[in-house]
């Protein structure tokens, strides 16, 4: 197979950086919703399972229906995964937000229990399930569309703009929740003041409609559909043939979300429920340390194109085993000081995976399957581990009356993911996406590219046809 200069994927940098807010405000929106649900969960454990007597059990009925939700992840991964990889990855973006919207505003709009009994929450039931069949083509598109829009040396430091994205929505929605606390009484709190935040979802979502449908196809998509010889490869074909990749994608997905859902959805309810941390102090707390997250975000995803993926995969999973424990058991300390430190260790750490995991995850798959393989594996490991995160937690210190169990969870996970990436994971910082030729920003990359071509990974579609 000679390799055809023509081929390589020349990108505008500035059209890339505005592809990334497009994909990045969708972000916004899908965690703006998920961080609402958690920073007002002890409020809506009480609107919609007010039967329940026991409020620790009310919470875990909450984060149930939370985790629940996420099992149609898979299937909306599947059905949007198949229709990203034939028609296209922004057909699926402009579908997956106006559903994201919907399923918000959907919940603001909820009668309680003590309105109309058990229909509360099997509809707030409903609305979540179609957050999470949105949300199954919603993040891995975003990932693979900004992966195939970047330029190969700076595709981690783009690629950390969605979780920049992810952490927008999460400050947004912590800061409407501490403004209304701090203005409302918990009574006008608990009657009408919850409803407000999820109403906004509507015009955040419009927004973000009006974005993505501005944006053009990926490069590499094109060229790809622009190849005669692409054949569609079943499921299990695929499982049969990227059983390797598939694994360490999977992995890389729990131990990431894992330990996002630990700090961002579960934390504000810990410091409530455990700590006794007015939701007040603990909602503007967590707010302080992701805004903190958001430079170290970049940060990593820029050391991530310099160094390695690898590299910086090895230095979080390496914190987050050795000091996992140490961050909660200061947190349990119950000062504010102890506390501001035992969440900021596990910011800065989630951080290294925030500016890694977007631009590393979709060069794992070829371009024909990449949008299926990494849309349904990163939605079954999320389903699984990170969003019945909250509800394993809940459970953890419920049973075992240790408020340090969280902490052993993610000490283990952290090991798990470690050995994985130690030893299956093999650096793509800087090389071209499986099977495709290198994509550039500047002529200086472009005759590199010319000059050096056995630096990409273009020859291994030679090899796959083998």
């Amino acid at each position: 197979m000679k390799f055809n200069k023509k081929k390589i994927n020349v990108v505008d940098i500035q059209k890339a950086k505005k592809s990334v807010f497009a994909t990045g405000v969708g972000n916004a929106m899908e965690w703006f919703d998920f961080g609402l649900y958690s920073y007002l969960a002890v409020i809506i454990s009480q609107n919609f399972f007010s039967a329940v007597e026991n409020d620790e059990l009310k919470l875990v009925f909450t984060f149930a229906t939370f985790a629940i939700a996420f099992l149609m992840r898979p299937l909306g991964g599947i059905i949007f995964g198949k229709i990203g990889d034939k028609l296209g990855r922004k057909v699926v973006l402009t579908t997956t937000i106006i559903l994201m919207a919907f399923s918000t505003l959907l919940i603001g709009l909820l009668p309680t229990y003590d309105q109309i009994g058990i229909w509360a929450p099997i509809l707030l039931l409903i609305a979540r399930i179609i957050q999470g069949f949105s949300t199954g083509g919603e993040y891995a598109g975003a990932m693979v569309y900004i992966a195939e829009s970047s330029p190969d040396n700076k595709r981690n430091m783009l690629g950390s703009g969605l979780e920049i994205g992810t952490l927008t929505g999460y400050i947004l929605a912590s800061l409407l929740a501490s403004t209304l606390f701090i203005i409302l009484s918990d009574e006008q709190m608990a009657s009408w003041g919850w409803r407000i935040p999820f109403l906004l979802g509507l015009p955040l979502g419009l927004i973000g409609l009006y974005l993505r449908k501005s944006l053009e196809e990926s490069p590499i998509f094109e060229n790809e559909l622009s190849d005669d010889d692409v054949q569609e490869e079943s499921f299990l074909s695929i499982l049969k043939n990227h059983k390797k990749d598939i694994l360490v994608c999977f992995v890389v997905v729990a131990f990431f979300n894992i330990t996002n859902y630990m700090l961002l959805s579960y934390m504000p309810s810990y410091l409530d429920e455990i700590i006794g941390l007015s939701s007040t102090v603990g909602t503007v707390l967590i707010t302080v340390i992701m805004i903190i997250m958001v430079p170290l975000t970049l940060m990593f995803g820029k050391l991530s194109d310099k160094i390695g993926n690898k590299t910086v995969f090895l230095i979080g999973l390496g914190g987050l085993t050795l000091l996992s424990v140490l961050a909660f058991y200061l947190i349990n300390l119950n000062a504010l000081v102890f506390i501001s430190l035992g969440i900021l260790i596990l910011g800065v750490l989630l951080s290294t995976y925030e500016g890694t995991v977007p631009g590393s995850l979709p060069t794992m798959f070829y371009t024909d399957i990449r949008y299926r393989t990494l849309s349904v594996t990163f939605n079954v490991s999320v389903s699984i581990f990170g969003g019945t995160t909250p509800l394993v937690s809940t459970w953890l210190v419920h049973q075992t009356g240790n408020n340090l169990a969280p902490a052993f969870y993610l000490t283990a996970v952290s090991i798990i993911g470690f050995l994985v990436i130690a030893f299956l994971f093999k650096s793509t910082s800087g090389k071209s996406l499986k099977g495709s030729y290198p994509t550039v920003a500047s002529k200086s990359d472009y005759q590199e590219a010319v000059e050096n071509p056995k630096d990409s990974l273009w020859w291994q579609a030679e090899k796959r046809e083998e």
